[in-house]
């Protein structure tokens, strides 16, 4: 798995929190638009439903990238700091950008969409 040691890991777990982010709140808007939910239902509506299981997902994927470039990180031998350095990088950011994600995707749990 040698991409995991491509220098493109640094920004990847930023990028796929930045394209979940405008997938959220263009969805949260368009669904608004389109076929806003009742707002007597509360948060749990289709429209949560759906937006907090795409937040699930992303943090489902952004935890896995950052295993396994922890995983990644330790495999490399003494010589290869550069590669240690890119999958441990690699894996801390995937890892805010998880946290990032939980954090942002809060308000779904307990807020009715359309308000």
């Amino acid at each position: 798995m040698t991409w995991l040691y491509h220098p493109l890991q640094i920004p990847l777990g930023l990028i796929v929190w930045g394209v979940w982010f405008i997938a959220l709140y263009s969805g949260l808007s368009v669904g608004c638009a389109v076929a806003p939910p009742d707002a007597a239902a509360g948060p749990w509506n289709w429209l949560n439903v759906v937006l907090g299981g795409a937040s699930l997902a992303t943090v489902a994927l952004l935890l896995g990238l950052s295993a396994l470039c922890w995983r990644a990180s330790r495999r490399v031998g003494q010589n290869e700091r550069a590669k240690r350095f890119i999958a441990r990088v690699g894996a801390s950011v995937h890892l805010v950008a998880a946290l990032a994600t939980l954090f942002i995707a809060l308000p779904i749990v307990g807020l009715p969409p359309c308000v």
